[in-house]
């Protein structure tokens, strides 16, 4: 949702419909003998040819834009028998377009490693002959080392002759030079050996340091857990790094556990104080939703990424069987428009610095899928690489993903193979395609900054995006009851009206359209077509009406552009066209709402309020609130010399379709009744226009920075 879809721009489709065609040739391929091979030195040439080309590194050094282009391949099964029941193969043995099911290669590095969409180099078998290998998925970071070390073996085979005490010193001189590949290996090496109890204790310990550090904190807890067992003396350092271990996998009560046990045992250890208050914030966070949400925006302007130190909160919603399709999020309590349902951190989050700011470069790929018929522009291939390596570094978290919407994809049952996790990438694509949130650094700027531009804050698409599991199962629905808003890779969920518990939340997948576009979103995205009431009506309605519909709304931005145009404040002809748009609609708004009526309403009340007619700008107003569903009671003042008479109070019966600009709506009721002299209406309206604030944005504190005593921007 909301990720920057390029599939219908021609040079985009152009690529598309090169790349099928191209798959489509070397798929006629299958199964034959590759043609004759440039030889060994001529590989090899192209290889550092390729290796002296401008990097990713060097644009960002110079502050350019990156852009990269990635090709998604059809999925096969995945083979998932152990080493022992295969039989080995030479390179001259491939063939075109062939999964060798059951075959394995041993193979050496033989150049030094490249980076382009994955890590490359050039091997060679046991009979000398050559072949590039890439491998994807890896990390692009500089925490770890070399992947192919030249000279080496891709699969490698036991040294002999190694101590544990031996392989202990090459671990800790692999970990001091920054090597934690080497570190892990040589780690587990040791262990080997056959080590006393005290060098088992010892080396477990260091090994699940490293594990920390590259964020494989199951593996890290594991051998911490071991080591506490061997040895049952508890250290500062075991302790300390089982409550990193705790804290890497999001469980912040057995973190604060073992952090007070070591503040008990260690009370001088300065660290352990100031983690045991890092998780105690978490901890408040997890269980009882709150967020100091000033501080958040603070934190995603500094960082880059925004990767914030915040924890999720499941609010009263819970996973259930849906009558929509699948599964669903449901109300587990009655709850009131605004409030907070769920606050998510994302499992995985990709941005893109849109502006290039911090120094940062704007690093766009392009994922071209030949099988879904998408091209997508922005971060979603290294959205796939991060959750990949997350999953299988910390396999208790990978039910998160594994568990949501994957379509018609058949995974493999198995989990693991020769003690290392069975990771189906073509899975975590198929369910990222279907569940990833394209999103703004935050809600807010994102607004703030489109508002200066567009006069439109809605319904745009990001390069930047994440997967965030909770809210992914919340279905589409065209009349929403539920927004997101995003604070760095916190997502936050609130609702936008009066729910009754074991109510299914839902919110726009693609939003609705009076050309009904949306559906063909729909229906090629997520495989399915929306049958709400205001899809249903706009299919029955007659294509007469439709016509006659549109043409009225061409004739009010006519009349419109004209006014502004000529400064012109006869606005009789755009309230004439404005009532006949109204009539052509035979069922009440708060049966269906009139999402092509309520803007040109909103843009009236505007222009009403600028030339400071207060009555007209609360008519409007108020239609357009009724359009969107809305249904308020009160809120009509009858004006006199000295003071408003008549309604004392402005309240909301029922709760419409949520848009950004209703707020501004709100804004104008509560200008209007200043205007009018009715104090108690404009609070009320100002209080409503918090609550819309909250809705559209995840939180009121800065609603007075943004709103103030400013009147609203015209929309």
């Amino acid at each position: 949702m909301n990720t920057h879809n390029v599939s219908d721009q021609p040079q985009f489709f152009q690529h598309l419909t090169e790349q099928k065609k191209k798959l489509r040739d070397a798929q006629s391929l299958k199964g034959q003998r590759p043609p004759l091979k440039p030889g060994r030195e001529t590989i090899m040439k192209f290889h550092y040819s390729l290796m002296s080309r401008p990097k990713k590194q060097d644009a960002a050094a110079e502050k350019q834009s990156y852009l990269s282009t990635s090709f998604v391949p059809p999925p096969y099964p995945l083979y998932i028998q152990p080493l022992s029941a295969l039989t080995k193969i030479m390179i001259s043995d491939l063939l075109l377009e062939t999964h060798h099911r059951g075959r394995y290669l041993v193979l050496r590095t033989v150049t030094p490693q490249d980076r382009l969409h994955g890590v490359m180099a050039i091997v060679e078998d046991e009979r000398g002959d050559v072949s590039l290998l890439q491998l994807y998925h890896q990390e692009e970071t500089g925490a770890f080392e070399d992947i192919f070390v030249q000279g080496g073996a891709v699969i490698a085979t036991a040294e002999t002759g190694f101590t544990a005490a031996a392989w202990k010193t090459k671990g800790n001189d692999c970990f001091n030079s920054g090597k934690l590949r080497g570190a892990i290996e040589c780690y587990t090496r040791a262990l080997d050996c056959s080590p006393t109890a005290n060098e088992q204790t010892i080396i477990k310990l260091n090994r699940a340091l490293v594990f920390l550090r590259s964020e494989s904190f199951n593996a890290a807890l594991l051998d911490l857990e071991s080591a506490m067992t061997v040895n049952t003396k508890l250290t500062d350092k075991s302790l300390f790094r089982q409550a990193q271990a705790f804290y890497g996998l999001l469980r912040y009560r057995e973190c604060c556990d073992v952090l007070k046990t070591l503040r008990q045992a260690y009370p001088d250890n300065a660290a352990a104080k100031t983690q045991l208050d890092r998780a105690i914030c978490r901890l408040t966070e997890q269980t009882h939703g709150r967020y100091k949400f000033k501080q958040l925006y603070a934190e995603a302007e500094q960082l880059r990424p925004p990767y914030l130190d915040h924890a999720t909160y499941i609010g009263p919603v819970c996973v259930r069987p849906s009558g929509i399709g699948g599964r669903g999020l449901f109300t587990t309590k009655a709850v009131a428009a605004g409030d907070l349902l769920l606050c998510e951190k994302a499992f995985a989050y990709a941005f893109v610095d849109e502006d290039g700011e911090k120094g940062n470069t704007r690093d766009i790929s392009v994922l071209i899928d030949p099988v879904a018929d998408t091209v997508t522009m922005g971060a979603h291939p290294e959205l796939i690489n991060m959750t990949i390596r997350k999953m299988y570094r910390n396999p208790s978290l990978a039910s998160a993903v594994t568990h949501l919407h994957r379509g018609t994809y058949e995974p493999v049952d198995s989990a693991s193979v020769d003690g290392t996790p069975v990771l189906d990438s073509f899975l975590v694509r198929r369910i990222i395609a279907l569940n990833v949130f394209g999103c703004p650094l935050t809600s807010r700027t994102s607004y703030l900054r489109n508002i200066t531009h567009t006069l439109q804050a809605q319904n745009h698409e990001f390069h930047s995006c994440g997967l965030w599991p909770t809210a992914s199962y919340i279905n589409h629905g065209c009349t929403n009851n539920a927004t997101r808003a995003f604070i760095g890779d916190m997502m936050f969920v609130r609702a936008t009206r009066n729910i009754p518990p074991d109510t299914e939340l839902t919110w726009w997948y693609a939003p609705p359209a009076d050309d009904m576009t949306h559906q063909d979103s729909l229906r090629k995205t997520w495989g399915f077509s929306c049958r709400c009431a205001l899809c249903v009506d706009q299919q029955n309605t007659p294509n007469s009406v439709l016509h006659r519909c549109n043409a009225l709304r061409r004739e009010f931005h006519r009349l419109m552009e004209t006014l502004k145009r000529t400064g012109n404040r006869d606005t009789k002809n755009a309230e004439r066209v404005l009532a006949a748009a109204a009539a052509t609609y035979p069922r009440p708004p708060s049966e269906v709402p009139r999402l092509s009526l309520w803007r040109l309403q909103l843009t009236m009340a505007g222009v009403f309020a600028q030339w400071v007619q207060p009555l007209k700008t609360v008519d409007y107003a108020l239609g357009a609130l009724a359009s969107l569903g809305y249904v308020v009671e009160g809120g009509v003042p009858v004006p006199s010399p000295r003071r408003a008479v008549g309604s004392s109070m402005v309240m909301v019966r029922e709760w419409g379709v949520m848009v950004v600009d209703v707020i501004d709506c709100w804004m104008f009721l509560r200008e209007a009744y200043l205007h009018l002299l009715a104090p108690d209406l404009a609070a009320g309206a100002e209080g409503y226009a918090r609550i819309a604030y909250r809705v559209y944005f995840g939180e009121d504190e800065t609603f007075d920075e943004t709103f103030g005593d400013k009147k609203p921007v015209l929309g």
